[in-house]
């Protein structure tokens, strides 16, 4: 290898095996998962440190949305980052490009490492107690055709769950053609021209740096860091990410989910997402519905509902965060 991965944590593979393991690991956007180790990206180059597995304590996903993303009264859509904490607790922060990447990568932690947590601490801590209060809500015993009902949607589920990536991309496409939509132009060009200038700053400061001119460094590495920073947004215009680009990711994305959906599957391709699933069968359980149909215009209801006034729990706004956008650039249909 030119660049061995710089060990991080207190296991260190043997350079043999370090080779072999990060050459056949399973790569996720800048990060890979191996047999023996976790790698992760460093600020300019792609699996560049590794973790072993043993010293993994936890893994899971931080993501940085503004409101303008949504609203287009900003400039930065989403940004996703996996964060890895490991040893007595470190934790190495990695930025993704794709969200839907960062998805597919814990996904595939939960098959080859079963045991470990894939939320923060404080992730899990809401989520026992969402469970609770949810459990409060449900009633005791459904009517036979919410039962049946319930019993289609776990099904779907269930199914589903098996294509993460199909799912994810659907949810991450929607996302991409939303914030294409509602980002003011003026704020995308005004994203491109700031990035050009830090790739000028960083160019200028390479030549004053072999000029050894003290300043040249730091020049350099702000220019580096806004281009870096800026890149990762979805705001920039830029081969994959205009207005027909991302509306043709979006009818694709629906098309290859609707190449592996069964026959009387419950929910159009457009809306099949495990999530979306879950809150219906959620409404089946409150009582609210009677039907898949019934509890998918609950969920349609509910989601009109939420807006930037309104204030929910984190694992409430990841979940709307998902799906919601498949729902707007389909306009509820």
């Amino acid at each position: 290898m030119l660049f061995a991965p710089v060990r991080l944590g207190s296991t260190a593979l043997s350079a043999e095996v370090l080779t072999a393991d990060v050459k056949n690991c399973k790569h996720f956007g800048p990060c890979g998962v191996g047999e023996k180790a976790l790698y992760l990206n460093s600020f300019l180059l792609d699996r560049r440190r590794y973790v072993a597995l043993g010293d993994v304590r936890r893994v899971f996903k931080r993501v940085a949305m503004s409101k303008g993303g949504f609203t287009g009264n900003g400039i930065f859509g989403a940004i996703p980052y996996l964060v890895v904490e490991y040893g007595d607790g470190v934790q190495k922060q990695c930025t993704f490009k794709r969200e839907e990447d960062v998805d597919s990568l814990l996904a595939y932690l939960a098959k080859v490492c079963p045991g470990l947590p894939l939320h923060s601490v404080q992730a899990e801590q809401r989520l026992a107690q969402r469970a609770r209060e949810e459990a409060a809500r449900y009633l005791d015993e459904l009517t036979p055709e919410a039962q049946a009902a319930r019993e289609t949607l776990e099904k779907a589920k269930a199914f589903l769950t098996g294509y993460p990536r199909l799912t994810s991309r659907l949810s991450a496409a929607a996302k991409a053609k939303r914030v294409n939509e509602h980002t003011n132009p003026a704020h995308k060009w005004v994203a491109l021209a700031i990035v050009l200038a830090g790739l000028i700053a960083a160019i200028y400061g390479i030549i004053a740096w072999r000029r050894q001119e003290g300043f040249g460094m730091y020049f350099t590495l702000l220019g580096l860091a806004v281009v870096f920073l800026f890149s990762g947004t979805q705001v920039i215009p830029t081969m994959k990410n205009n207005k027909r680009a991302v509306t043709a990711a979006w009818e694709q994305a629906q098309k290859d989910v609707a190449g592996v959906l069964p026959e009387q599957f419950p929910l159009p391709a457009r809306y099949a997402h495990p999530v979306v699933l879950d809150r219906m069968i959620r409404v089946l359980r409150e009582g609210r519905a009677q039907s898949a149909e019934e509890a998918l215009a609950v969920v349609k209801a509910d989601l009109k509902a939420l807006n930037a006034d309104v204030q929910v729990s984190q694992e409430e706004y990841d979940e709307v965060v998902a799906i919601k956008p498949m729902f707007l650039v389909s306009d509820y249909e």
